[in-house]
């Protein structure tokens, strides 16, 4: 039993649900990453794209997590506004080795940002770099820069190098999104 299950068990509190919106372009990861999180005998094997959004859900030791994996092709973005309300934590998942449309991925962070439902609420930002793998990847300290992270100042984000295919990296993300979702939670 780890610190903050103690905690919550003396304060009375039980385990909290938060609910997440997974986003991020088309073929970044985001289907993976969620299938990496859940149990393994829970792991889908065959991971096909998102048409739409789909609900998953998985727990850590003081925090249960429903999440909404929203689809990133350009067509289904405009549908991701219609979660915002509900979302309390943000996945925003990077493919790191798609330079080219980095550029889109900013623009489309940019927008979330600046949302009504979204701007002026101090939901925390897990940011994936993932793909981390492949050979034309680059670090997560350069997708922070191309992504302007430094920027958002009213928001608790952090950053992690991932590899969704192997698992790497997704643990620390985890675990960052449950501390800062523990505490703003109380």
């Amino acid at each position: 039993m780890g610190l903050f299950d103690k905690l919550a068990g003396w304060l009375g509190l039980k385990k909290k649900e938060v609910h997440v919106l997974c986003l991020g372009l088309d073929n970044s990861g985001k289907t993976t990453i969620i299938n990496k999180l859940k149990p393994s005998n829970a792991q889908t094997q065959d991971i096909v794209p998102t048409i739409g959004f789909s609900i998953e859900k998985f727990k850590t030791s003081s925090l249960s997590f429903t999440v909404f994996d929203m689809s990133g092709q350009g067509k289904y973005r405009d549908l991701w506004e219609h979660y915002y309300k509900e979302g309390q934590a943000i996945i925003f998942v990077i493919d790191s080795s798609d330079k080219l449309r980095m550029v889109v991925a900013k623009e489309e962070l940019d927008t979330l940002l600046n949302h009504p439902d979204i701007k002026h609420r101090r939901l925390p930002i897990l940011f994936f770099a993932n793909k981390m793998d492949l050979r034309d990847a680059v670090s997560s300290v350069k997708v922070s820069q191309l992504l302007s992270l430094e920027n958002i100042k009213d928001k608790p984000w952090h950053i992690c190098a991932s590899d969704a295919l192997k698992g790497e990296g997704l643990q620390e993300g985890v675990d960052w999104l449950q501390g800062i979702s523990y505490v703003i939670l109380l």
